[in-house]
């Protein structure tokens, strides 16, 4: 790669070199928490060009860094300090790294000659997060640290995104350089390539079996979000007249509105997208990774189907299941390589085989007088926020049921943790995600279990004024641990419920008449944020639109029907023919 050039400017710290790095690199935000290892670097930001956002924990940093980065489609980035500062963000950057968000994640360390020591909050960051990073540096040379920033953002960014982590000690963010800071974009790696040139031949082979395909299926993933390519998905489906489903992460790369959308695919998916998928004869992937959640038993996966396979990570193609068709490439430019080499489908009778399964079995919900079902909350939202919200979630039941009650109609606009299931993940990228896009409204859909592991970012959202809303449905259970005891373990309802709503009288706390805890509005309020309360389905239309007109960041608990289920349900393991949707 081109070496980083030394100049005749006055020599800088190795930590006025990062914070140069981090302007050159396009840094306009940067989260985290200070600490003792990273304090010359603190000292040289009130003077630089980044706003920096104090979290209340280091995985809320990184969190937030995740949400602005899936917001944007630019890499986040943070900064925290060494040992615990450091191994907090294991989460975080694990999160992102399931996921392919792009992060540059910055940690101190203890002077390089304490090394191995056993010193005050020494750890082997760079050791740790190996598996969770897509690459990762121990910068001991200051020289070292212009280039390494800069090859930071371009191995994050580029091919499938990813979280890098940078951990430089203490004694090289004082150390002295003349060499100057470089941009991502100059930087040239031979042992790294990701632009993988269209193949013509894999084009040709995939365009002819799409020709000929009698009842043929796109398949999309979250590859099409990071790649900018739903323009060019919208109009091969278009085209070619064929239906597309979608994974948890690709929800949005295709209008949901669309008569050729049958929604998402795979455990708590549609039962059209489910059946097709069992009886297509071609399966197109574009940008998705074939997860467990998605094939269920792999040997009953698309069984009547050829598979084609797209996407720019080679070790994605062929992992799971066997490829006919490999198109190993950058998503937009394979589809737009694609676009020439078809034609006009023809697949009438196909279409309205699985337009048909969408009108007998959409997604729906029962609602006995008086109760107040999660999916309602939900579907009022949409309604309330006319579509156009960027919804986040949390992770378990009320997850699910974003996915399946939310129109996704665009993408980046619905943020979720996929691959690795983070609970704690929505307050912080909501957080990040409102900084990112200041104009749009930002709803963090929670659990009563979820929004306890990362409450204390609330503040954040507070001292910045960001008008963040957060819709908790207290059901008052971890939902789908309890939704899987009742259907796998024989209702043993083992370290699910939470509060004291289903506690034996003699078992309740002293001193507490509230049933649900902890009090969520006061809690809220005690963070400076607005709160309310609504127990009845006519309450939450009103109640949301109060919330979401209000210029403050504002919680709005909802006490919703407690044992409810997420229906369809493909048990896990389990083949499209075993989908359960509903319960005896």
């Amino acid at each position: 790669m081109k070496k980083a050039m030394q100049s005749t400017e006055p020599e800088r710290t190795g930590a006025q070199s990062l914070v140069d790095g981090l302007e050159a690199a396009g840094v306009q935000v940067m989260f985290g928490y200070p600490g003792g290892m990273v304090l010359d670097i603190f000292n040289l930001l009130p003077a630089s060009s980044i706003q920096f956002v104090l979290s209340r924990h280091e995985q809320g940093a990184v969190h937030m860094a995740d949400g602005y980065a899936r917001a944007t489609g630019r890499t986040g980035c943070c900064l925290v300090t060494s040992g615990p500062g450091a191994t907090n963000t294991v989460t975080g950057l694990a999160t992102a790294f399931m996921d392919g968000v792009p992060i540059v994640c910055i940690s101190g360390q203890v002077p390089t000659h304490m090394i191995g020591n056993d010193a005050f909050q020494e750890a082997d960051i760079t050791g740790i997060t190996r598996p969770i990073t897509k690459h990762n540096y121990l910068v001991r040379k200051v020289d070292d640290l212009p280039r390494v920033v800069a090859e930071a953002f371009y191995i994050a960014s580029s091919g499938k995104p990813g979280p890098v982590l940078i951990d430089i000690p203490k004694d090289v963010q004082r150390q002295l350089t003349r060499v100057q800071p470089m941009k991502p974009a100059d930087v040239s790696l031979r042992s790294y390539q990701p632009v993988v040139p269209v193949d013509p031949e894999q084009i040709a082979r995939l365009a002819a079996a799409i020709k000929i395909a009698q009842r043929p299926l796109l398949y999309v993933g979250g590859g099409v979000i990071a790649a900018g390519a739903s323009e060019e998905l919208r109009e091969l489906a278009h085209r070619t007249q064929i239906p597309v489903t979608a994974t948890l992460m690709g929800l949005g790369a295709f209008p949901e509105d669309d008569p050729l959308c049958l929604r998402m695919l795979g455990m708590h998916g549609s039962v059209a997208a489910n059946r097709a998928v069992a009886k297509c004869d071609l399966l197109v992937s574009v940008g998705a990774r074939f997860d467990d959640r998605i094939t269920g038993k792999l040997s009953e996966f698309a069984p009547l189907a050829k598979i084609a396979h797209i996407d720019i990570d080679r070790s994605a193609i062929g992992k799971s299941v066997r490829t006919d068709y490999p198109v190993l490439a950058d998503v937009k430019q394979a589809l737009q390589a694609l676009l020439p080499l078809v034609g006009p489908g023809k697949h009438k009778a196909w279409l309205d085989e699985v337009q048909g399964w969408s009108r007998e079995c959409p997604f729906s919900y029962d609602m006995p007088p008086g109760s107040l079902p999660a999916q309602y909350v939900i579907a009022q939202i949409d309604k309330i926020g006319k579509g156009e919200a960027i919804i986040v979630t949390d992770v378990g039941q009320h997850q699910m049921w974003a996915a399946q009650h939310i129109r996704h109609a665009r993408p980046r606009s619905f943020i979720t943790s996929g691959g690795l299931g983070t609970m704690g993940y929505g307050l912080p990228a909501a957080i990040g995600a409102q900084l990112a896009c200041p104009d749009r409204l930002v709803v963090c859909i929670s659990g009563d279990g979820s929004i306890q592991m990362n409450f204390q970012e609330l503040v954040v959202a507070v001292e910045h004024e960001l008008p963040v809303k957060v819709v908790i449905l207290n059901n008052g259970h971890l939902g789908m641990v309890r939704q899987w005891q009742q259907m796998f373990y024989q209702k043993n309802y083992s370290a699910v419920v939470l509060g004291q709503r289903n506690r034996p009288a003699n078992e309740r706390i002293r001193g507490v008449s509230d049933e649900y805890l902890p009090d969520f509005v006061k809690l809220a309020e005690a963070h400076g944020a607005g709160a309310s309360r609504v127990r009845r389905a006519e309450e939450v239309p009103d109640a949301l639109r109060e919330c979401f007109a209000s210029p403050r960041p504002w919680v709005l608990e909802c006490r919703v029907t407690e044992e409810e289920n997420v229906f369809p349900m493909v048990p896990p393991g389990g083949s499209v023919e075993q989908m359960i949707q509903r319960l005896a």
